[in-house]
């Protein structure tokens, strides 16, 4: 069964729009995206993975995680819960930050509202609206790696979901 990856940017509204399906029901598919443990598990492609140091899912509460290359280099990201409607909603504000959570002076902004909706009984869509403060941070996660890397993290997610 076909997963409809879907990514989209729009240089014009600057925004980027990405839509996945899981075949998984969307507790399932909730608990992977909300769980600091199974995050770890699919969040950064390998051979990158995620470190949470702080998750606190509530609103106005961050999540503070470091993608790990190969060579043990950290490059750390926050974001805030700017709302969250329990097993519908996320929205966050989030950029890079140093060890310490400060976040890079003049470094990108990205905002993000992930909804998830049940589809075909138990599988479930995931859609994903990522807005920019200015055109070339947007530029950069149009034409970088980010597109190839969401796409091989929601592939672990598939293999995450199979196996709970």
């Amino acid at each position: 069964m076909t997963n409809n990856f879907v990514f989209e940017p729009d240089m014009v509204a600057k925004k980027i729009h990405i839509v996945r399906e899981f075949n998984a029901p969307i507790e399932k598919v909730w608990k992977a995206w909300t769980d600091p443990d199974l995050l770890e598990k699919w969040w950064s492609p390998k051979p990158f993975k995620a470190v949470t140091e702080i998750m606190d899912f509530t609103l106005g509460g961050t999540w503070k995680f470091a993608m790990v290359g190969p060579d043990g280099k950290k490059s750390w990201i926050y974001a805030e819960f700017t709302a969250i409607e329990h097993g519908k909603t996320i929205s966050s504000a989030a950029g890079f930050c140093d060890d310490e959570g400060n976040p890079v002076v003049n470094g990108p902004k990205w905002y993000r509202t992930t909804t998830f909706a049940a589809i075909d009984g138990d599988r479930t869509r995931v859609d994903i609206v990522i807005p920019f403060d200015d055109e070339a941070t947007l530029k950069s996660f149009a034409e970088g790696y980010f597109k190839e890397g969401t796409a091989m993290s929601y592939n672990q997610l598939d293999e995450l979901l199979a196996a709970e």
